[in-house]
């Protein structure tokens, strides 16, 4: 079987990430966690406009606190390291959508199980916010990282801790690394106490949901899971092909809980209506986006209908399938039709969660994918027996659709156009 290493040849229905060899795999698991990172550069910008400065850091703590102790003990299981000392935690920051490599470039070193240290030689978020002042610094620094580093750190060890050895504001300006800080297990303290949203965002049938993986490889080489010791050096290239189609999927679940923290806790705070609106803004902002980021990723070229078809297929608001029933096809030479069957993402008891806006009419999120190829192509919705079903068209009759003015949002960060990288060879 001929795997590919990028989505340049034709358009073909039937495909899945399982037909991606072990190189375009790491490229896709490292979009897909700095796709996931930036969903804040534009949700919490919106939320800032509809309920002032003040509810940043509120929504910060509250959004990463509701979903990263429930997506860090996910990858554990799929990649096999469930622990409670130090090297676990490590590994999830290896792992983690709040941790994008490269873009956030942590380092670490393991001193013993109960003691270790990680520093940023170069940190994405921190270069984003030091334009806006020392203030805003200390905001991100200190106030909200506080809470939400022991938030992940309990979700291995409710004794562990995260504590600054050195961070921004940075003295000297041009000081390295960014900022270090000491991990340990303190078992002489109170246990950590979780945030009260974790069960509820646990409750879901995303933070449950299994993912689907071939029974074995069909690339040779890579490590079959990450059981064995931590690595300070661990790359998406170590990992063969099946373990990478488990970090891709599971970078899926961990954006869509990451939505759905942030638009419970806006419900709790400003009503249903309000977590509506944001989310399906959100939505279509960071959609756009990583779009156009795939689309370079993955040399999708053209502006016709089977660009836009692969784009549908790769993006990772629609993973893991087995919780969006997703599928595209063809329909003409200028028209495809994608499909949403019945699923677990329509059966949740909440409508905190950007697919619940997938009503029968236009949605901005799927056009916002569709014109990031061609800003002539329009989506419209349409009946189906079973599930959702739209009918994207590329009408080059019609006016063309303009950038839809929440991603502009998202290209504020520096990460929009950060170019991710293989920085070494698959490991044999």
């Amino acid at each position: 079987m001929s795997l590919r290493n990028d989505y340049s040849g034709p358009f073909d229905p039937d495909l899945g990430l399982a037909d991606f060899s072990r190189q375009a795999l790491c490229h896709l698991g490292r979009e897909y966690l700095l796709i996931g990172h930036l969903q804040d550069r534009v949700g919490l910008p919106l939320a800032i406009q509809s309920f002032g400065r003040e509810a940043l850091l509120e929504l910060s703590i509250d959004e990463w606190m509701g979903a990263s102790p429930i997506y860090s003990r996910r990858m554990q299981r799929a990649l096999g390291f469930e622990g409670h000392d130090v090297g676990t935690v490590f590994k999830n920051l290896q792992l983690e959508i709040g941790a994008p490599p490269q873009f956030m470039d942590f380092q670490f070193r393991l001193d013993s199980p109960e003691y270790g240290e990680f520093w940023l030689p170069h940190c994405g978020a921190l270069l984003d916010v030091e334009p806006f002042g020392e203030k805003q610094v200390k905001l991100m620094c200190h106030n909200i990282e506080d809470p939400t580093f022991d938030a992940t750190a309990a979700a291995t060890n409710p004794r562990m801790k995260m504590r600054p050895i050195h961070r921004p504001p940075r003295n000297p300006a041009d000081r390295t690394p960014h900022c270090r800080w000491s991990v340990f297990i303190d078992e002489e303290s109170v246990p950590y106490t979780q945030h009260p949203n974790l069960p509820i965002v646990r409750a879901s049938k995303l933070a449950s949901i299994p993912i689907e993986l071939p029974d074995e490889s069909l690339e040779p080489g890579g490590w079959a899971d990450y059981s064995g010791p931590f690595d300070p050096g661990f790359q998406l290239e170590d990992l063969c092909q099946r373990a990478l189609l488990a970090v891709g999927q599971e970078a899926a679940v961990q954006l869509h809980l990451l939505a759905r923290a942030f638009m419970l806790r806006i419900a709790q705070r400003h009503g249903d209506a309000a977590a509506g609106e944001i989310g399906r803004k959100q939505w279509t902002g960071i959609a756009a986006l990583a779009a156009e980021r795939l689309a370079r990723a993955f040399a999708i070229e053209g502006d016709g209908i089977d660009a836009i078809a692969k784009l549908f297929q790769l993006h990772p608001h629609f993973y893991p399938r087995s919780y969006v029933d997703f599928r595209v096809e063809l329909t003409g030479p200028e028209a495809a039709r994608i499909s949403v069957g019945d699923c677990p993402a329509f059966e949740e008891a909440d409508d905190y969660s950007w697919l619940a806006g997938l009503a029968r009419a236009p949605h901005p999120a799927l056009d916002a994918i569709a014109c990031a190829v061609n800003p002539h192509a329009r989506c419209h919705p349409l009946e189906s027996r079973a599930g959702l079903a739209w009918e994207v068209i590329i009408d080059r009759g019609s006016e063309p659709q303009p950038a839809p003015p929440e991603l502009a949002l998202a290209r504020l960060s520096r990460g929009a156009s950060f170019e991710l990288e293989q920085r070494r060879p698959l490991r044999r």
